[in-house]
């Protein structure tokens, strides 16, 4: 228990010293490395090109150049194509509830035992045997919603192949960082496309990229600033008022 403490304050202190630095220095770029931490896939890497022998200098091949006529789409892991992200989306919804109940019920006795009498003098108010019991209630409820999102990004990243499916489809994962002054912009995308919906510029639409996650948000001085503090989110999102 003791050693669960002292690490769990460990980190902690790294992630508050983190904090503080980035404070101070503004956010750092993340590392240059292969996509494979946005989508857990198995990888498996290409084993490197066979030397080829040397071209003439009079011939149209050259050492180390793609095949001639082969097609230059992405189909292997680890080749790059282009992801085409527009995305012009309205949704506006309206719902009106509108609900009301109400009930009475009344019941009584003619006879109980002959005790009518000896009842109605223990409530000098006045005992009526026909109303000896009596209920009544109403509810009434009222709602009324609405949603209207507008939505518009227009934006072009380079995404990396890192799988190949049974099918032939490919898995495709790419990231994007871009700082200005102490704000970082980040774009994420990733999913899983046909080979067949690559077009011959090597490009593809979001729209034909199935599983899609896309992400474009950012972080730093403005984003610190926009963003609910801690302590009023977690009480908005627990408090039962």
């Amino acid at each position: 228990m003791r050693n669960t403490v002292v690490i769990s304050l460990a980190v902690l202190s790294l992630g508050a010293c983190s904090t503080a630095m980035e404070a101070v220095r503004g956010p750092e770029l993340a590392p240059i490395g292969y996509p494979a931490a946005l989508i857990p896939v198995q990888q498996a890497y290409m084993p490197p090109p066979q030397a080829r022998q040397a071209a003439s200098s009079n011939s149209l091949w050259r050492t180390g150049a793609r095949t001639f006529f082969g097609d230059q789409r992405a189909r292997r892991i680890g080749d790059i194509l282009t992801v085409t992200i527009n995305i012009d989306d309205r949704a506006q919804t309206q719902n009106t509830t509108d609900r009301s109940r109400s009930n009475n019920i009344s019941g009584g006795v003619s006879n109980l035992f002959g005790l009518e009498n000896s009842i109605g003098r223990a409530f000098p108010g006045g005992f009526d045997p026909a109303n000896m019991v009596g209920m009544g209630g109403s509810s009434t409820a009222n709602g009324t919603g609405s949603v209207s999102r507008s939505e518009k990004v227009s934006l072009t990243i380079a995404a990396v192949v890192t799988e190949v499916l049974a099918n032939g489809n490919m898995v495709i994962q790419g990231r994007q960082e871009v700082r200005t002054n102490r704000e970082v912009r980040e774009l994420t995308v990733a999913g899983i496309v046909r080979p067949e919906d690559i077009s011959s510029a090597n490009t593809i639409d979001h729209t034909q990229i199935a599983e899609a996650r896309i992400s474009y948000g950012g972080r730093g001085d403005i984003s610190r600033v926009q963003a609910t503090p801690a302590a009023q989110s977690l009480l908005e999102r627990f408090s039962p008022f």
